[in-house]
């Protein structure tokens, strides 16, 4: 069973929809004990970095993430999900993150038209199982105006170029975030659910 967290932050059906369309279960819940005690659990997201964080904190889920992540089970952070997985944000003014990677979440620059929304394609930088069977180059879908940037760039399995190249899919060991939303980009965003999906 995947865990969907909810914390008020996030567009849950449709995620449990796609999921639920590669033959994966997926409960969507708030209760901090059943996402300790999940085998695998996304955390999707959309809106403010500092309403989220501050939804996770006040709702009890830090924990419950962080309990996951030391156990090594899979976890999956969707755009504004990958985001709270960094250390620090400066979107809005500066506001610490949950810090399971270290890096920085970015302002994408003025140079192109924010918020990034549509259609971009992925520049696969390494294998990882998450990506197994997806195509360099491929296309899905983003929504964003900020970007992750990790201090380690070996964790950037893939890059998107949109004014800058910028880190569009990150993994450390069992901790792996998307910035685009796998729920609203047809085949290869199911693809890539089912993916996470077979390490569970």
């Amino acid at each position: 069973m995947i865990t969907i967290i909810d914390y008020g932050m996030g567009n849950l059906r449709s995620v449990q929809k796609s999921l639920e369309g590669v033959g994966y279960k997926a409960e969507i819940t708030s209760d901090p004990e059943k996402v300790a005690a999940a085998s695998g659990i996304i955390l999707p997201g959309v809106g403010a970095f500092a309403d989220a964080i501050e939804n996770l904190k006040t709702s009890g889920m830090v924990d419950a993430i962080m309990h996951v992540v030391k156990e090594g089970k899979p976890l999956l952070g969707i755009c504004l999900g990958m985001q709270l997985l960094m250390t620090v944000s400066e979107e809005n003014g500066f506001y610490d993150g949950l810090g399971i990677i270290e890096g920085q979440v970015l302002k994408i620059p003025s140079i192109v038209k924010v918020p990034h929304m549509g259609w971009n394609s992925i520049t696969i930088k390494r294998d990882h199982k998450l990506i197994s069977g997806v195509k360099n180059n491929s296309y899905f879908y983003f929504v964003h105006s900020y970007y992750v940037k990790p201090d380690n760039e070996e964790y950037a399995a893939a890059s998107t170029h949109y004014g800058i190249d910028y880190c569009s899919i990150i993994a450390r060991d069992n901790v792996m975030g998307i910035q685009f939303h796998p729920e609203k980009s047809s085949s290869l965003g199911q693809k890539i659910l089912r993916n996470f999906g077979e390490m569970i």
